[in-house]
Parts: structure tokens; sequence; C-alpha cells
């Protein structure tokens, strides 16, 4: 597990800018805003702890305030580590958190791992419990500080490894991952065969993963001059060392965190842009810069996950790949919906937010952003071939057809995928709409583009059969 990498850290960070500050309501936000100063004012410690528990409980997915919180615990408790005593007692809460996540309330389990902590900072299972609601409320930012948090408390322990090894594996940090299983097998002999078994497979998976690009390629920081021997310096020193000649070139830190990603890990990368963008005092070019990256890194991660799931069809990948679809969607939205309000007249984004609102199942949102993105025409038939979907969705047959047929009128013969699916899309709500004259005009154009696209044929057969039906009954 890498050491936590942004401002947050340092308990320096903005809470406003984390991603779920947005979804809270003005009132929460101002109260939690408050405790937040509060406490970074408090000169005792146990106060803050108090002020910084009431941030967590009500913003669970905010870095900034869960940093906040562990920096007041250390600075009250300093670094423990996990003992059986102080773990009985706690019992009675954990307890609680138990039940609370065997009916799957997430949020009351970081609200009573909260209260824990605040008895014992040390409680290496609090932490898990709290990584794994964070897990299933997708915040993987905070994961990550839980987990870190329970390896500083237990090192040697073998599920806080195992946890930390899964993470990091899914995340593309292999070496850390395979470091896990190298603890476990150090400090519990019994387990050594398992722990060579994941070691070997992590490290196919590594493989694999430099493969597509989606982790540091070993001894790659080491660069050949022209004349073939090995250069004196390489390109991430010279850069850094720039960098420290003129801490506001931004420039070379974006340059930077291409070299450390490529080397290092995303993890390693996300502290360099970290940098930059407190360098440059919040420039929009550099956190728009970020989010192109993390919408990249969002992909990546996902098809890494669903390569592990073609390698083992397993219930645990399965569940890994589906929640980072929902994890990468969620966040897709948050920052096409940021970038909306930056540039309101920007029909792509628009556009853009509306396909993956459509995604989430968030009809009649994707709608009113579907209908503000019809003002490009280039995409007026794809468009209005999405609205018809989502109307058809919300069960407005009319308007979804009248959008089907919009859609035919203007695709082209270039777009015939499209139009092959608007076609099919119109037939199919036209015959169950009882229209068989638009159903096989529809159909039938279908089955000229591509005879075997889908169930055209058997639709086809079975439209006749109504339409034969008819005849004879009257």
């Amino acid at each position: 597990m890498t050491n936590d990498s942004t401002a947050a850290s340092q308990g320096t960070g903005d809470p406003t800018r984390c991603p779920t500050w947005t979804g809270l309501s003005q009132v929460e936000r101002t109260r939690l805003l408050q405790c937040y100063r509060t406490g970074m004012q408090a000169g005792d410690p146990q106060y803050a702890i108090d002020m910084f528990s009431t941030c967590v409980a009500g913003d669970p997915g905010n870095v900034v305030f869960l940093q906040a919180f562990l920096g007041a615990l250390r600075q009250k408790y300093g670094a423990r580590k996990s003992s059986t005593l102080a773990s009985f007692s706690t019992y009675g809460g954990r307890s609680t958190m138990k039940r609370a996540a065997a009916n799957a309330n997430w949020r009351d389990v970081i609200k009573q791992g909260v209260n824990t902590l605040k008895s014992n900072p040390a409680d290496h299972s609090c932490f898990l419990a709290m990584a794994e609601a964070c897990e299933n409320l997708m915040l993987a930012e905070c994961q990550a500080v839980y987990l870190r948090a329970s390896l500083d408390a237990a090192p040697a322990d073998v599920e806080v490894n195992r946890q930390c090894s899964r993470f990091a594996a899914s995340q593309g940090n292999f070496d850390q991952a395979i470091e896990c299983w190298r603890r476990i097998s150090k400090n519990h002999k019994g387990m050594s065969e398992e722990s060579e078994r994941e070691i070997a497979r992590l490290s196919v998976e590594k493989t694999i993963a430099a493969g597509h690009g989606l982790t540091g390629r070993p001894g790659a920081k080491q660069q050949t001059d022209s004349g073939g021997g090995v250069a004196t310096m390489s390109r991430r020193v010279k850069l850094e060392q720039v960098i420290r000649d003129n801490p506001a070139d931004i420039d070379t830190y974006l340059d930077l965190a291409d070299v450390v990603e490529q080397e290092g890990t995303v993890a390693e990368a996300e502290q360099v842009l970290a940098k930059a963008l407190a360098a440059s005092g919040n420039a929009l070019k550099v956190q728009e810069h970020i989010e192109d990256r993390q919408l990249r890194w969002g992909r990546a991660k996902l098809m890494l996950a669903e390569k592990r799931l073609e390698a083992s069809d397993s219930p645990e990948n399965r569940t890994a790949v589906e929640k980072l679809k929902s994890s990468s969607l969620r966040h897709e939205i948050q920052i096409y919906e940021t970038r909306c309000r930056r540039y309101p007249d920007n029909v792509t984004w628009k556009y853009e937010l509306a396909l993956r609102l459509k995604a989430a199942g968030k009809v009649q949102e994707a709608i009113r952003s579907f209908q503000e993105a019809l003002k490009d025409v280039r995409r007026k038939g794809v468009i209005s071939l999405e609205l018809g979907e989502c109307f058809q969705a919300i069960k407005q047959y009319p308007l979804a057809m009248q959008n089907y047929e919009a859609a035919i009128e203007v695709l082209t013969e270039r777009e015939t995928e499209i139009r092959k699916r608007a076609l099919y899309r119109a037939g199919v709500l036209a015959a169950a709409l009882k229209d068989f004259d638009a159903a096989q005009k529809h159909l039938s154009a279908v089955a000229t583009l591509d005879f075997g696209y889908r169930d055209v044929a058997q639709r086809l057969d079975k439209l006749r059969a109504a339409r034969d039906k008819g005849v004879s009954d009257s």
C-alpha cells in the first residue's frame, strides 16, 4: 500500500474538492465545513477528534475529513499497534458494525467505526470493516486510507495483508500486492504454499497488465544515451531537478507525471499531479488534465478487472468488475456534470453526460441532457435514437416512436450500425403497439441491410403469423 498521496495526508486539503462533497445539501455542507474548521483550530486534540468524527460520519467519502480525523487520533495517542486487550474493550462496537454490515447499512458501519476508533485508534478489525464499507459505497480513496491504517496497526495480520493485497492488485499496484503476501509468508510459516501460489499469480497478472500499459515497467528508470550506454541522468531525475529550480513550471509537472506513471504507479503519478495543482493555484487547465487522466485510469482499471475475469470466472472477480463499472460510471458522471457547469454551451459535454446518465438508469435526467445536446446537428440521428430508448424506458411510447422515426430520417448509409438499431427499435415498438404496417416496414428495412441482425428474421416470421391470424379471424 502506498502512502497517502494528497495534501489531505498532512491535514491541509480542501474538503470541498472531494467528489462526494457535491452530493450533500447546502445545509449539510455548511454544518460539516464549520465542524472541520473548528477542529483545525482546536487546541485540544480530543475536541478536534470530536469535530472531525462528525465530519467523517456526515461525509464518509471525504478523504480530507478522514485524514484530519486520523491525524487528530495520532496527535492524541501517538503511533499504536493493535492489541488483543484493546480489541476486547471495543467488542460491543464491532458487534454493532457486523450487524450493520450484515444488513448492508454501510454508512452505519462507518459511523459506528468512527466511535470505535475514538476509544481504540489501533483496532485493525475496525479499519478493515470500514474499508469494506467504503468498497461497497465505491469510495476507493477512503478505502485505501483505511487499509493503510489497518496495515500500520497490524502489519503481520493475515487478513489485513490479504485485503491490502487484493486492493493493491485492483489498482494495478502489483509490487505492493506481492509484498503483502511476502509478509504473510514471513510471519506465518503454515501459509507459505498459499503465499507462493498468490505471488506467482500476481506476477503473471503484473506481466499481463504491463503488456497493456496498465502498470509501471520494471527497471524503466534507466535510459540509454545515443551511444548505447546508460544515461548519466534519467528523464525523471532531470524533470525533478527542473521543478526544484522552478516550482511554478506546470508543464514540467505534467511531463513528470507521464514519466512517473510509466516507470512507477498511478498512485505516484497522482502525487505529482496533486503538487502540480497546488503549484498552479488550482488552475483550470491542470484540473481538467487530472480529470482526463482519471477517466483513462478508470477505464484501465476496469479493463484489467475484465481481463482477470476472463482468466478466472469467479464470484469475487465478477463482483469486482461490477463494482468498478459502477464506480467508474459514477465518477465519469461527476466529471461531465462539472464540465457542463463550466461550459454551459458545449453540447459535446452534454451528450457525454447524457450517455452516462442513461447507463446509470437516470433516464429523466438523461432525457434533459440529450434534448440540450440536440443543438449539435451532427449528432441529431444518434441523439434521437438515444432519446427514443429513454422515452421507451419510461413508457412514453408515442414520444419514443417519434424519436426513432426522427433518427431513421436523418441517419445516413454511412451510419449503418446506428441506423439498423434505430430501425430495429422502431419495428419492435410498432409491433408491440399492434401497428403491424409500421413494424413490417421497419423490420424489413433492417433485414434488407442485415438479415442476420439480432432476431429480426424470427420477428418478421411472428409478425407475418400475427397478420395472417388477424386476416383469418376477420
